[in-house]
């Protein structure tokens, strides 16, 4: 754990302010706009929208299709070890 605080203004500055995180950040958010007048989410209900398919996968970033609505948990985390690291996963 970093024993210095969070420095919230060059964190925006060196990331969230760039075009490109802008452009990300309004498709992430015009999409959860387009589940929740499809009615599949709405503010405060504790789910994300996540894709069913990963881009690199040949998912598509917007298509209804390739969309779902998972609880916040289950989209956020991952299996840890007990340090706490995240575990690695093994493909057979």
């Amino acid at each position: 754990m970093p024993s210095k605080n969070r420095n919230y203004r060059k964190e925006y500055d060196n990331y969230h302010s760039k075009p490109k995180q802008k452009k990300n950040r309004a498709a992430r958010n015009s999409t959860r706009a387009m589940m929740a007048k499809a009615g599949r989410v709405s503010k405060g209900d504790g789910m994300d929208v996540d894709h069913s398919t990963p881009m690199a996968m040949g998912g598509a970033k917007r298509d209804v299709a390739n969309l779902r609505v998972v609880a916040k948990g289950t989209n956020r985390s991952f299996a840890r070890t007990k340090t706490a690291r995240m575990k690695q996963t093994r493909n057979a």
